[in-house]
């Protein structure tokens, strides 16, 4: 992996805005009753090595437990790493873990802190803790309210509103006090289609303008292939893969998505659709298959054209995503979304 400085399109060469160099954190082992083996220690960080590049927005994806959050916890500060660096804009973070809170915005998935607080009053204290003077608090406040659709709530307390709602002040309060990196820990969860545009637009926003920098922790692989520029995989601690999106579904690109919706099950009685099943993840009446092209057309010929199409519901044939490829490099699917 290169450092300094990485290619970002159009031959421009874009500086990394945070360099992961071989990270190891290790939970040791524990002993839950004095009889009881002791489990194994853990390498929640097993030597990752990352480059994020300036403005832009950078995605974490496995399952739970792939080591995604403690990653994060190194990343923004609060968590020290058994070894490795982790520079954000030239500030060794490992030796000075202060910094992070001049260079980095975190959104964790829990903000109770706040929750006592009224929206207005969340966003102006994270101003104000951020160094911001009144006045401008109050201003940065009120436009950040403004942009996502907030201002009716503002008098509103946090642990009021739906989670929806909550999760949006807590990103709003995020924004206030501008800072170079966002780190966003699944940021749209429980939101509606318009709260997550006005998020996406937000963030959008300030890339273009202040060319912030975002990592996005998710488990939702069409947010993912939406939004991302690039993405990392992450299984065991370990990345087993980084690329655009596009580049990783390459590595599937001679394969076909298909998947079949039955209307009550399976007919198995079917030797068509028994020899199919193999190849089939199955989730209730969904069975979800990647195939050759040719494997593909002959598989929907054989559900459509025969007895089996009376128990058919629906089906869709589509080019693999992000989820496939996920499956192909062998990762669990254990805490994976494929959105709403």
């Amino acid at each position: 992996m290169r450092t300094g400085t990485a290619r970002a399109g159009h031959g421009i060469e874009a500086a990394v805005a945070c360099a992961v160099r071989d990270l190891v954190k290790i939970y040791p082992a524990t002993r839950a009753r004095r009889r009881t083996p002791a489990a194994p220690a853990v390498r929640a960080s097993d030597g990752i090595c990352l480059d994020i590049r300036h403005g832009e927005i950078f995605g974490l994806l496995g399952p739970n437990g792939a080591g995604k959050s403690t990653l994060v916890r190194q990343l923004t500060g609060l968590m020290r790493p058994d070894a490795g660096t982790v520079e954000v804009l030239g500030h060794d973070l490992v030796r000075h873990p202060e910094r992070a809170a001049r260079l980095v915005a975190y959104l964790g998935q829990e903000s109770t802190a706040l929750d006592e607080l009224t929206v207005a009053l969340a966003a102006e204290t994270t101003g104000r803790l951020r160094g911001l003077d009144a006045a401008t608090a109050r201003a940065e406040r009120d436009a950040v309210l403004g942009e996502l659709g907030l201002a009716q709530l503002a008098g509103r307390s946090l642990k009021k509103l739906s989670g929806g709602q909550r999760r949006l002040a807590c990103f709003a309060a995020t924004l206030v006090g501008d800072r170079p990196l966002l780190v966003l820990d699944e940021p749209t969860a429980g939101m509606d289609p318009v709260a997550r545009r006005a998020v996406w637009a937000a963030v959008d926003r300030r890339r273009a303008e202040r060319g912030t920098t975002v990592l996005l922790v998710t488990h939702n692989v069409i947010e993912a292939e939406a939004v991302l520029d690039r993405v990392a995989v992450l299984e065991h601690g370990r990345v087993i893969a980084c690329d655009t999106p596009s580049g990783l579904k390459a590595l599937v690109a001679g394969e076909v998505r298909l998947e079949l919706v039955w209307r009550d099950r399976a007919p198995l009685e079917v030797p068509e659709v028994a020899a199919l099943r193999p190849s089939a993840r199955e989730s209730g009446r969904r069975w979800v298959l990647r195939l050759a092209a040719d494997e593909a057309r002959a598989a929907v010929a054989a559900v459509t054209g025969g007895s089996a199409f009376a128990a058919l519901d629906d089906f869709t044939l589509t080019t693999p995503s992000l989820e496939d490829v996920y499956l192909a490099l062998g990762g669990r699917m254990e805490g994976l979304v494929k959105g709403d």
